[in-house]
């Protein structure tokens, strides 16, 4: 029942895509009419031949088939495209809603402690959904299309002889939800072992450099491959489940044709039998994907689950109700006190600190004393468990994410350049700025003139991760993307993080006048004795004390 709820769930995220979905079931339904109606016409024509002694007698039924044979095709080229645009534009759809639930839930993480599995549920379960539309519902209408067709034209033909037939066929119409049960275990073990796949194979791989420098190669590979071998073995349980369901669809097929062959040695009309023989064998064509439908459903329900499970997750930090607008960006903290969670130790204690409008506070404090924390909290990344964070006066209860993320900026300790230009690199954190933006943006972080010395200027690819630049380079380009950004306040988290003496050195003296008058707080390890702060606190013991001069 779970498994049912979370694809009707699904069902609901497709709703805006309702015109293709309807379209694709109704050209699929077309298609396997249209299949049916040239051996329909067929069994007619051969029937009237038979009961005649002259091929001539079913001549009209032969004439029909022509036109049938050239509209199949064009029917069959309708189906496949009104179903794959479908069903890409619904996956489409799905994807930017699981990113956008993701992207909330993530700060403080969805309990998805995998890369690779979390890649795994944006791919590969997401993917799993098309065999919902494609390869369970589509086919299911177009069966249920066909067993209605048959059962009303054997039924024209004799009502004794349309029970025979029909009874079996309906019958397996039922498979998708029989098998689906069965093969929902197999199939919910296979996703979870296609995850761990993933996250076997995909850590390793970003961190390839240390795993060879120590000797763990053989190790990461065993695991590698023990993970393959489990999801072989459960995608060989699901197959089995799917082989067996195919057997009985097989066996109800079977049944129908010998039903009607029992029909006509009774003493059942001869033509009526040549009909129903024909239309069994059409009706074949489009039951024999039925089995396949069910462990399509397995698979896409077991999709859904991992996909849903991680959606699901609560949000961090929810937005208020009914939100409130600050009037400025001074930032007041007053008793505040954090932990990561019920079973760790608090990160502060009754902490407080200002930032009054245009102030500039240097953070100090070694790893672990909440430097970056502080930093998530005023980001509205997480929210303390007592105490109170005001920005322009307002308690950040009564703000959205947005209101906050809109004031205060940040350049965190590891900001990532991601594999596209450097303008579309900056534009993240504005995406209409102009060029002139831009370059002024590259100017006051001191980066300017070697992006202009560049082939293609700003369109120049920053490889992964920054790769085309130096870590002081890509610094200053990350720097640059933050001052672009129209808030008021900017945290600066570690900035020299990873910096030879010099570079740091460089980077500070300029980064006062690239600030332009903005709020600040410089979290670091030291000051080195350029960065002229207004002033200096110190983390220790879950508070921040004035740092002896």
């Amino acid at each position: 029942m779970s498994a049912a709820r979370d694809l009707v769930r699904v069902l609901g995220l497709w709703r805006a895509r309702g015109g293709w979905l309807t379209l694709g079931a109704i050209t699929a339904g077309a298609s396997a009419l249209a299949g049916l109606a040239l051996l329909a016409l067929a069994g007619n024509g051969v029937a009237q031949g038979l009961a005649t002694g002259t091929l001539a007698a079913g001549a009209a039924s032969l004439v029909l088939l022509r036109p049938l044979i050239l509209i199949r095709p064009l029917l069959r080229w309708a189906e496949r495209m009104a179903t794959h645009e479908a069903t890409f534009r619904a996956l489409a759809d799905t994807r930017t809603w699981f990113f956008r639930r993701l992207a909330e839930r993530l700060p403080a993480g969805p309990g998805l402690t995998r890369s690779g599995d979390l890649l795994g549920r944006l791919v590969t379960d997401v993917e799993s959904l098309d065999g919902l539309y494609l390869r369970a519902l589509v086919p299911m209408a177009a069966a249920g299309a066909v067993v209605v067709a048959v059962a009303a034209i054997l039924g024209s033909l004799s009502p004794v002889l349309a029970a025979i037939v029909a009874v079996p066929l309906a019958l397996a119409l039922l498979l998708p939800v029989l098998v689906a049960p069965f093969a929902g275990r197999a199939a919910a073990a296979a996703a979870g072992a296609t995850g761990t796949l993933r996250a076997e194979a995909v850590e390793p791989l970003t961190a390839l450099e240390d795993i060879l420098a120590a000797g763990a190669g053989p190790r990461a590979l065993a695991r590698v491959e023990g993970a393959a071998e489990a999801m072989d073995r459960e995608r060989r349980r699901l197959s089995r489940a799917g082989s067996l369901g195919a057997a009985t669809g097989t066996l109800l097929t079977q049944g129908a044709l010998l039903g009607a062959l029992a029909w006509g040695l009774a003493g059942g009309a001869a033509g009526a039998v040549v009909v129903a023989l024909f239309l069994v064998l059409a009706a074949s064509d489009a039951l024999g994907a039925l089995p396949r439908a069910g462990a399509a459903l397995a698979l896409a329900g077991a999709g859904a689950r991992r996909l849903l499970e991680a959606a699901d997750t609560p949000v961090p930090v929810p937005d208020p109700p009914s939100p409130a607008t600050p009037s400025g960006h001074a930032i007041a903290v007053r008793g505040l006190r954090f932990a990561w969670g019920p079973d760790r130790a608090p990160v502060f204690e009754n902490l407080s600190l200002d930032l009054p409008e245009g102030g500039r506070i240097a953070l100090l404090g070694p790893s672990g004393a909440g430097k970056s924390t502080l930093a998530a909290l005023l980001l509205k990344l997480a929210a303390p468990q007592e105490g109170v964070i005001t920005l322009g006066g307002v308690d950040y209860a009564s703000l959205t994410a947005d209101a906050v993320r809109s004031r205060i900026a940040c350049l965190t300790q590891e900001a990532t350049l991601f594999d596209d230009t450097v303008a579309a690199n900056l534009r993240l954190a504005a995406p209409d700025a102009p060029e002139a933006a831009l370059w002024e943006a590259l100017e006051r972080a001191r980066i300017a003139e070697l992006v202009r010395a560049l082939p293609e200027g700003l369109e120049t690819r920053c490889g992964e991760a920054g790769a085309r630049f130096s870590g002081g380079q890509a610094r200053r380009i990350a720097l640059a993307r933050a001052l672009l950004s129209p808030a008021s306040v900017i945290i600066l988290d570690e900035p020299t993080a990873g910096l030879d003496a010099a570079t740091e050195r460089a980077f500070l003296e300029t980064l006062d006048t690239a600030l332009g008058g903005r709020s600040a707080i410089l979290i670091t390890h030291r000051l080195i004795g350029v960065e002229r702060p207004t002033r200096i606190l110190r983390l220790a013991g879950g508070q921040a004390l004035p740092a002896m001069s």
